[in-house]
């Protein structure tokens, strides 16, 4: 065969594999919603995570990028803040605070939530971790989620209140069942019966916690199942329109440290992750600290929880939460929420069931 035969073979079939590569491209595209439509999302999608990005100055604990390249367990920091709600303008606290680790080969996510009132220390003070995020920003809440259980943290996302009722409101609100009979702000809602909730009545629907037993514990609760329902309702949705009604309220409501193209990594290699969610709080006893209630959860419990997290990434069990540490630490005894089979109890996706107030919830999505 000649020298210039072989070029001209070679050439061919790095052409081919431009076009193969060119072409599935193009598939994707079309499977968003098709054609120029589908391109004008894409690159509307991929201006407005480049304007909600921001560099978290905490290094990861890891490699990152090799992760999501290896399709491994990663944690993703989810930060609720009051910013943005009832008219505040302040930084915020994050009344919301839960680790999700996403298991693409079990096809799992792990919900693990942290109570807003839990003691830790930051900075040589002793505070509430909701104040991690006003005293530092995301910054400051990964390294404090990292030093109260041991987990890595790979990415974070915050998203304000406000945002949560802009957001509910760009999918054309959502579907809840509640585990209790309440009347606040305007969530008029009745236990066991499937309601459908605005954007502001989501926002009151979440944020209640004094009228439920089980406080704020109870609350965050709601809060998982209203987030579980926006992500259930936004896969659901082709519209173009609506899409970029969604991509407007993120644009105003949203920072994270993903790029577009780590989300993109996300939305395919990790989609399965979505087909099992069980969720879990890091419980612990109140306690009067300064003149201040306090959630302090005990070293052996924040050991087990950690355990459990690092268990769903993969990792060996915590060697810094050592049993030693629990006399000089100043937490007290706990009783946190792990899985079981006698205490589970069952979200049902469809109906967007949320029953009793169990230790643990499991869910399994229809897609």
């Amino acid at each position: 065969m000649s020298e210039k035969k072989e070029k001209h073979m070679k050439s061919t079939k790095k052409s081919s594999k431009k076009i193969w590569w060119g072409a599935a491209i193009v598939v994707l595209l079309l499977l968003i919603g098709g054609g120029i439509k589908a391109y004008t999302m894409y690159l509307s999608a991929q201006k407005t995570i480049n304007q909600s990005y921001q560099k978290a100055k905490t290094p990861t604990a890891r490699n990152v990028a090799k992760v999501i390249k290896n399709k491994k367990p990663l944690n993703i920091l989810i930060l609720g803040t009051d910013t943005g709600a009832l008219g505040r303008k302040t930084t915020g606290l994050s009344d919301t605070m839960i680790v999700a680790s996403l298991n693409a080969q079990k096809k799992t996510t792990y919900m693990t939530s942290i109570p807003r009132d839990t003691e830790v220390t930051i900075k040589g003070t002793t505070e509430k971790i909701n104040s991690a995020y006003a005293i530092g920003g995301a910054t400051q809440s990964i390294k404090t989620v990292q030093n109260l259980l041991d987990v890595p943290v790979d990415f974070y996302v915050v998203m304000n209140m406000g945002g949560l009722e802009d957001l509910v409101k760009s999918v054309g609100g959502v579907d809840v069942t509640p585990p209790l009979t309440f009347k606040y702000g305007l969530a008029n809602v009745k236990k066991g019966v499937k309601t459908h909730l605005t954007g502001k009545e989501a926002l009151s629907y979440s944020r209640m916690r004094y009228d439920d037993p089980d406080g704020d514990y109870g609350r965050q609760k709601r809060q998982r199942q209203v987030i579980l329902a926006i992500v259930k309702k936004a896969l659901s949705i082709s519209s173009v329109t609506r899409f970029q009604t969604i991509l407007n309220s993120v644009k105003k409501n949203m920072k994270t440290n993903l790029t577009f193209n780590d989300m993109l990594a996300l939305r395919f290699s990790y989609k399965n992750a979505s087909h099992h969610i069980k969720s879990t709080t890091l419980k612990g006893e109140s306690e009067m600290i300064d003149g201040l209630s306090y959630q302090v959860a005990s070293m052996s419990k924040r050991r087990r929880v950690s355990n459990k997290i690092r268990k769903e990434l993969g990792l060996a069990a915590t060697t810094t939460l050592k049993e030693s540490e629990e006399s000089s630490s100043t937490t007290s005894s706990s009783t946190d929420q792990t899985t079981s089979s006698s205490a589970a109890t069952t979200y049902n996706y469809d109906s967007s069931t949320y029953a009793s107030s169990s230790d643990v919830t499991t869910q399994t999505a229809p897609y």
